[in-house]
């Protein structure tokens, strides 16, 4: 299996690299979609959400979330290989970390977009005349 454009990203050690080793003639928009991709999933969402907060062990994560063990575990492998977060052993548990901080960005932003649309529909559904 190939690696994805984040994780080819990621697994090279500087820009240079990388701008040596990859195809470079992905769009950047092809670049964002498959960002998105990675983060597309409302488990993986709340993950980063909860992580924008503070470090997680996976108990921890697992007591915010309504989904499996394993479910949990595989939403962390796709965020691990994208190298959005970033998993050290303290003692006996595996501590999950954001890898890089601009995701909280990211995640705020979509908020924000989110209530700006809520409140331009509500704003045009107050314009309507209700059917008589």
């Amino acid at each position: 299996m190939s690696n994805t454009l984040v994780e080819n990203i990621f697994m090279c050690e500087t820009v240079e690299q990388w701008l040596k080793d990859v195809d470079v003639t992905v769009p950047l928009y092809e670049a964002k979609a498959e960002l998105f991709r990675t983060i597309g999933h409302p488990a993986r969402i709340r993950i980063l959400e909860l992580l924008c907060d503070r470090d997680h062990a996976v108990h921890e994560l697992a007591d915010h979330l309504v989904i499996s063990d394993s479910n949990l575990s595989q939403q962390l492998s796709v965020l691990r290989r994208s190298h959005m977060v970033v998993s050290t052993r303290r003692d006996r548990e595996v501590i999950y970390s954001i890898s890089v901080p601009e995701v909280r960005d990211l995640l705020l932003a979509g908020r924000h977009i989110l209530r700006e649309m809520a409140a331009s529909q509500f704003a045009f559904a107050e314009t309507v005349e209700p059917a008589s």
